[in-house]
């Protein structure tokens, strides 16, 4: 592993880090938020995901996770969206191949051989993060906007028993029935929608639901809204009678403005469940 940069971050560090990931066949790269508590022992840890088109810096220079995060003694993990560099497969599209992984393990060429981003986050980041720094994977908590609240989502619900609590800022809530999903499940998947099931938040609730508390915000004024389709889960929760608490913020659109806006509030939900003997 290669340290990239480490900052000085309200009273604790912020480090990019690079490492060959056997899981995807390439380096990768993720961002590390320390809280000083760190300094004496593993802290809790909560997960952020990125959307389409961001990398591990987006949400770690514009959200302002690492102001509360800090304050709660929890560490902030910023992962990349996608396999990068030079040999793997891409696509003019923005929605689709380099910065567009929707977490989840490719089965078609030419995807296959690197996308694999759940194999990545649910098994070799996690391993490499317990070996090399002070976290606590029994203290586990994910969250993540758009692309990545989709990912967070179906990996909370996917992984039972991983996650203590589980949010999202505008998630893809049904990609299956939507223009953002089918297209890209069926590049990286195939054509076999049953295959797609585990990676579609609205179905995966309808199956399984969440052991533990779930937080979502979308904004009114999203211009993605109807890609998004958060009735479809705000259904499907009230069918599965799930703990969760959902809110559709009035004026916010998709930007990193609304996420920062209720990070806080994000934070203090996943502390309190975190924290929770």
């Amino acid at each position: 592993m290669e340290t990239l940069s480490e900052n000085r971050a309200f009273g604790g560090t912020q480090g990019v880090y690079k490492h060959a990931s056997t899981a995807t066949q390439c380096d990768m790269t993720f961002g590390l938020f320390l809280p000083e508590e760190a300094r004496d022992g593993p802290v809790p840890v909560l997960w952020y995901l990125s959307g389409l088109t961001c990398t591990h810096d987006n949400a770690m220079t514009k959200a302002g996770a690492q102001t509360w995060a800090a304050e709660q003694g929890i560490a902030l993990v910023f992962p990349d969206t996608s396999p990068r560099g030079e040999g793997v497969a891409d696509d003019d599209a923005y929605d689709l191949g380099q910065g567009a992984g929707f977490y989840v393990n490719a089965t078609q060429a030419p995807w296959a051989p690197h996308f694999n981003m759940w194999d990545y986050l649910a098994e070799e980041l996690p391993a490499l993060l317990g070996e090399k720094f002070a976290i606590d994977l029994d203290r586990q908590a994910i969250t993540g906007h758009s692309m990545g609240g989709h990912g967070a989502l179906t990996l909370a619900m996917g992984l039972p028993g991983r996650f203590r609590s589980v949010s999202a800022f505008a998630p893809i809530c049904n990609p299956s029935a939507s223009d953002w999903g089918r297209k890209q499940l069926t590049a990286y998947l195939g054509e076999d929608e049953a295959v797609w099931a585990r990676h579609d938040a609205t179905l995966m609730m309808r199956e399984t639901g969440f052991d533990g508390p779930v937080l979502i915000d979308t904004g009114t004024s999203d211009q993605f809204i109807d890609l998004l389709q958060p009735e479809a889960l705000a259904q499907a929760i009230a069918e599965k009678r799930q703990e969760a608490t959902l809110r559709l913020q009035p004026g916010y659109d998709h930007s990193y403005f609304f996420v920062s806006s209720f990070m806080e509030e994000h934070i203090a939900f996943h502390a309190d469940a975190l924290y929770r003997d």
